[in-house]
């Protein structure tokens, strides 16, 4: 496995970097991961690293670059005030531009063989939606997906296979939050939802208290064969 930052340009011709994760054989389908709101931390480039084994060539695209560069905090509280801070100055459809930049940008790459995907989590979970609307990806993976029920309106330009994990017990995301994610997609086959009951957000990160071992199996296998299935 080889791993590697690597730049990125973007609508604005600026450019951006991202954590670049090619798998064992150096070719497969694509995975744009997109970073909660702590940046591409070791827990994000682990996850990178996780779907690399998998057989994914996988970038994760710096989301914060405009606000400071390759964020990398932790969960302690004062990672937490800093990634609330940056969250806050994020400007919600810029950064699903720069995601789906991208997604276009790793369909280059000479080690991308089959479609490309994307993967997000909370915050990043919004903003692989907002990439799935703007059309640069194949499928889309929406874990906890932060904001989604305020942006409704684009829920009808998504055609491509989409996958929602949600918590049950999560404050950030409540039950009305979610029923008004599933009422946009009612009556469509391109829309799949996950439910995990008795588990909160962040559920998948394994460096918070809140992670739950068997539900973030279950939803990553759940993930794989979604990816096996539609890329």
């Amino acid at each position: 496995m080889h791993v590697r930052w690597i730049d990125i340009p973007n609508v604005d011709n600026t450019g951006f970097s991202g954590y670049l994760s090619l798998p064992p054989t150096g070719t497969g389908p694509g995975i744009v991961i997109v970073q909660e709101i702590w940046g591409v931390n070791s827990h994000i480039r682990a996850v990178a690293d996780q779907y690399a084994l998998d057989g994914y060539v996988v970038l994760a695209p710096d989301v914060f670059w405009r606000q400071e560069s390759k964020v990398d905090l932790g969960y302690d509280e004062a990672g937490r005030a800093r990634a609330m801070e940056l969250r806050q100055a994020v400007d919600d459809a810029q950064a699903g531009a720069d995601v789906a930049a991208a997604a276009e940008f790793l369909k280059t790459l000479p080690e991308v063989q089959g479609g490309v995907a994307a993967i997000g989590f909370c915050l990043g979970g919004q903003l692989a939606y907002r990439t799935a609307a703007a059309g640069a990806v194949d499928a889309a993976v929406c874990y906890y997906g932060g904001g989604i029920q305020n942006a409704l309106e684009l829920a009808g330009n998504i055609t491509q296979p989409i996958l929602f994990h949600y918590a049950e017990l999560d404050k950030m995301i409540p039950a009305d939050a979610v029923e008004s994610v599933k009422g946009a997609f009612k009556g469509r086959d391109n829309a799949t939802f996950q439910d995990y009951e008795g588990v909160d957000h962040g559920f998948n990160c394994w460096g918070r208290p809140a992670y739950d071992q068997k539900a973030a199996a279950s939803a990553h296998g759940r993930t794989l064969s979604f990816l096996t299935a539609h890329l």
